[in-house]
This record gives C-alpha cells, sequence and structure tokens, in this order.
C-alpha cells in the first residue's frame, strides 16, 4: 500500500513537472508573438499561471541579456531538478 502510494506521488511529481514546463514554454512563446484577439484570454491566463514563479527567479537573479529575459530557463532548469530531488528522495522510502 504505502509503495502504491509513493509511486502515485512520484508520478505526479513528473507529471506536474512536465505540464508546468509546457506551460512555461507556451508562456515564453506567446511573448514573442501577438496573438489575435481571441486569444488574448490565453495570453492572460498564461502570464497569470507563469509570472509569479518567474517573478521569483528575476528578483533572485537578474538574468537579462539584453532584450533577452533568462528567468525561464532557470525556472525550468530548477524545476526540473527539483522535480527529480524529489523523486530521489520518495525513492527512498
Amino acid at each position: 500500500m504505502l509503495f502504491d502510494t509513493i509511486g502515485a506521488v512520484s508520478n505526479f511529481v513528473y507529471v506536474f513537472a512536465f505540464v508546468y514546463v509546457l506551460v512555461l514554454i507556451l508562456y515564453v512563446l506567446t511573448t514573442w508573438i501577438q496573438l489575435p484577439y481571441s486569444l488574448r484570454p490565453v495570453q492572460r491566463f498564461l502570464a497569470d499561471v507563469c509570472d509569479p514563479y518567474l517573478r521569483l527567479w528575476r528578483r533572485m537573479l537578474p538574468l537579462t541579456v539584453g532584450p533577452l529575459d533568462l528567468s525561464a530557463t532557470v525556472g525550468i532548469v530548477a524545476l526540473l531538478v527539483a522535480a527529480r530531488i524529489v523523486v530521489a528522495i520518495l525513492d527512498q522510502f
């Protein structure tokens, strides 16, 4: 019973990290292109979901290289590393 729960939590962590990385990538792509008016609510939703997480990295590390903001890159790497650490800790049980 405990192993099933740990396996389910590990799968949830992996899926959550994967989905959030996809959302971050979509957010970055939508900031680069001008979306039609009908898709602006999608862009606002992505901003509402991603900006608080990316703002954390922007405050900690000023990651701008010219006009490029690298906080999304650092945020993605940090999220994937954190997911692997959590899963490794869960696998210890």
